[in-house]
């Protein structure tokens, strides 16, 4: 059985036993998180919802917190001397996926 999730703008396929890498949820390393946007939820017949499924939630344990590999934003001007270096690191949450409830 898989589904598929709405959390932070984006969507992610998820399925039992899964670890993701989303954006930063609320709550402790260890704390449980619900997500209650589900999408679509797949298994012997699929259930597309509009646009969610009602009573249908994904429910996971919150790893670790961390923060991505640096990106590096190099903009600059040719033949101007403009220079202008920026780095980010995107932080993310990773959530191992324990259960799937349907209606």
């Amino acid at each position: 059985m898989y589904a598929i999730i709405e959390t932070g703008g984006k969507q992610y396929k998820v399925a039992e036993g899964d670890v993701i890498r989303c954006d930063m949820p609320d709550g402790e390393p260890g704390s449980d998180v619900t997500f209650d946007k589900v999408v679509l939820a797949g298994g012997a017949g699929v259930k597309v919802g509009t646009p969610v499924v009602d009573g249908a939630s994904v429910s996971g344990t919150l790893l670790r917190h961390a923060k991505d590999k640096k990106i590096l934003v190099f903009r600059y001007k040719p033949k101007k001397r403009v220079r202008k270096l920026n780095g980010h690191r995107q932080p993310f949450a990773e959530i191992k996926i324990t259960k799937i409830t349907l209606p």
